[in-house]
């Protein structure tokens, strides 16, 4: 009778018909692509960073960072639009690895940290961007003053296991004008030109971390 033996209703049997429609199956399931169900995730501020970047006298590129980020993620693969984000810098950990200057930033010039010590990041929306990538429109709020950003996202990751909990990581990019949320000292340069630019560079990495759910008990 040959490997074939019967067509039935589209479906082709052999005398191992069990062991090819086990491979069948198999190849099927590796198809179709694994995709994470909603969760909600919190940010790990000890694997994560939140940086900006300035030119200086025209000349050169300073960066500093954040000490301390944290904050809530709510993705949805299935749905990007039930997907939220809702972080928060401590704008008082400014560090640029220059103490003086650090408290020049603190200080009403810059950040004001006396009256508006954290920075928020909300969003609005998150859509795909291509492959591997998000587009996030949110508002950015610093020293009181809010304004819509868009956040270009690299992931997130696939999500492993490790230490106990869940986690995925993500990179984000964006350009301010940071006179548009009020921060406007500057200083002309002799030479022309002025000390620092209005326009900073922001990056952000961030490490989610989600907890196991619990078994259910009957």
């Amino acid at each position: 009778m040959g490997f074939v033996t019967t067509v039935r209703h589209g479906l082709t049997l052999c005398p191992h018909g069990g062991v090819l429609l086990s491979w069948v199956s198999a190849i099927l399931l590796l198809a179709v692509p694994l995709t994470l169900p909603a969760a909600t995730y919190q940010i790990d501020s000890s694997h994560s960073s939140a940086n900006f970047t300035v030119r200086h006298m025209m000349v050169s590129n300073v960066s500093g960072a954040f000490a301390k980020l944290s904050g809530t993620v709510e993705y949805d693969p299935n749905n990007l639009a039930q997907s939220r984000i809702e972080a928060v810098i401590d704008a008082t950990t400014v560090n640029t690895r220059n103490e003086k200057r650090d408290e020049h930033l603190r200080s009403a010039d810059f950040f004001d940290t006396a009256n508006n010590p954290t920075i928020t990041f909300r969003s609005k929306r998150v859509e795909k961007a291509g492959d591997g990538a998000l587009r996030v429109v949110g508002d950015l709020t610093i020293r009181g003053v809010t304004k819509e950003v868009i956040l270009d996202v690299d992931g997130p990751t696939a999500e492993i296991q490790a230490q106990g909990a869940y986690r995925m990581g993500a990179s984000a990019t964006t350009r301010i004008n940071r006179k548009d949320f009020g921060v406007n000292w500057n200083r002309a340069l002799d030479a022309g030109g002025v000390v620092v630019s209005e326009e900073v560079r922001i990056s952000i990495e961030v490490e989610l971390v989600r907890k196991p759910q619990p078994a259910a008990t009957d």
